[in-house]
């Protein structure tokens, strides 16, 4: 698969540089609960080297931190020439007009220009606009975070009387893979109720249903799929668990 085509098929990576507590947590999280791929970048330098590997990426920069403006006009000059492909917005504080005409019509910023406090209440439903637009999921359509081998990322459920054990390898809000330290032969398409999921400190109760299983490296790998009635309230805490856990992997390359 070429690196072009990657971007289509896993979506795009989305940055948030030094961004405010308010777009942290408003901003940010609500785009993961829209299942998108979103961080929080606290490193500009940093970010510019990832971006590099990253490059179809979409960056949001918070024009008035770390740098004055003029450094982060040579900045957003430096992505554009080096990387055409990534995209950018900017959040701000300030309501100049002309400000906002040069980094929109002069520096070819094309996700958005939006004014702190004036326009947050709107701006996580503004850059959903956008990235929907710009086809920022791809045809991924939910985030996974690979969890194998996570001894806080665990689920039990009951069978036969008793309790099994397994370790999840990979979750999403559509349903997980696990392996058990003994086979427990579950069969197709069977449902479970009563499961106990444990994604590190958090722990939720869900019924799941048996898509189907493989063998892998010498072990049976058993993929469940939730059921509807898994509560909205439990998916948000899966969704906030795998933006932590992508968010963790991230770190390192961009904080």
């Amino acid at each position: 698969m070429s690196e072009e085509a990657a971007p289509a098929i896993t979506g795009k990576k989305i940055f948030f540089l030094y961004p405010t507590g308010s777009i942290a947590n408003q901003v940010v999280s609500e785009l993961g609960q829209l299942e998108y791929e979103a961080y929080i970048a606290r490193d500009h330098l940093r970010l510019l080297r990832a971006l590099s590997k990253y490059d179809d990426s979409i960056v949001y920069i918070n024009l008035d931190d770390k740098m004055p403006e003029a450094e982060w006009e040579k900045f957003i000059q430096t992505v554009r020439n080096t990387l055409p492909n990534v995209n950018m917005g900017i959040f701000t504080g300030n309501h100049d007009e002309e400000l906002k005409s040069k980094y929109i019509d002069k520096l070819g910023v094309n996700c958005g220009y939006l004014t702190l406090k004036q326009d947050m209440h709107k701006a996580p439903e503004e850059i959903a606009e956008i990235l929907e637009k710009m086809n920022a999921k791809g045809r991924r359509k939910f985030l996974r975070a690979m969890v194998d081998r996570d001894s806080n990322t665990t689920m039990n459920m009951p069978l036969n009387g008793a309790f099994i054990n397994g370790v999840i390898r990979d979750i999403s809000v559509v349903g997980f893979s696990c392996i058990f330290e003994t086979d427990p032969n579950l069969a197709k398409n069977t449902l479970h109720k009563g499961i106990q999921i444990r994604l590190q400190s958090t722990l939720l109760n869900v019924d799941a249903a048996i898509f189907g299983s493989r063998e892998e490296n010498g072990e049976k790998i058993y993929v469940m799929l939730f059921t509807q009635r898994v509560e909205s309230e439990t998916r948000a805490k899966i969704r906030k668990f795998i933006m932590a856990n992508l968010q963790a992997k991230m770190d390192s390359e961009i904080n």
